[in-house]
């Protein structure tokens, strides 16, 4: 989301620098660096829950094995994994949103000095989509980190809807967003459904 917020910025922002800014060897570095924070952050959980005694049910609670899902199935202690876990949510999605804010204020005074009522509507359209997914994801994400960790009285079905909804919805909806927004897509897509025997 963060490298997404990014890439608007530089497209709305310095738009005739985008192809300069985002080159391949640049889209392959902040690829790399998503991919190492990434694996940089999961690492010690994996390590964490893995190191866990396991003496009763291994039934976890979720369509995929969540953290503290897993860790609460543990006999021993999981202080340490309810620690990390909650300073890596707290840490991530602070520091993501911050960055994510600062683009977008960038991008709303460039699009707030434009001339063209037109121009403006298109970037508009284009900030709104994204924004839109960084919603579906933090609100949903936020909530099953925190809930998970102290609501005891929120039933368990609504614990698994919000981690898969933050988890399937983004992703999901991201081709459909972007390519409905793409002009040979939008030609392409009703030829499909209107083909003879269809």
């Amino acid at each position: 989301m963060l490298a997404m917020a990014f890439d608007r910025y530089v497209a709305i922002c310095k738009p005739l620098h985008y192809t300069t800014i985002l080159t391949n060897p640049v889209i392959a570095k902040i690829g790399l660096a998503i991919l190492v924070r990434g694996i940089g952050l999961m690492t010690p959980l994996m390590c964490m829950v893995s190191s866990l005694n396991f003496c009763g049910t291994n039934i976890v609670s979720h369509s995929y094995c969540e953290h503290m899902a897993v860790a609460k199935l543990g006999c021993g202690d999981i202080i340490t994994n309810n620690i990390y876990g909650l300073s890596i949510a707290i840490v991530v999605v602070f520091l993501d949103s911050i960055f994510i804010a600062i683009s977008y204020v960038q991008i709303l005074r460039a699009v707030m000095g434009l001339s063209s009522k037109e121009a403006r509507l298109k970037s508009f359209s284009t900030c709104g989509s994204h924004i839109c997914i960084i919603l579906m994801f933090y609100i949903p994400a936020s909530f099953s980190f925190y809930a998970e960790r102290w609501s005891q009285h929120i039933p368990t079905h609504l614990h698994i809807l919000m981690a898969d909804l933050y988890l399937l919805v983004p992703p999901m909806l991201n081709p459909i967003i972007y390519g409905m927004k793409t002009k040979a897509i939008r030609e392409q897509v009703p030829k499909l459904f209107c083909q003879k025997g269809t």
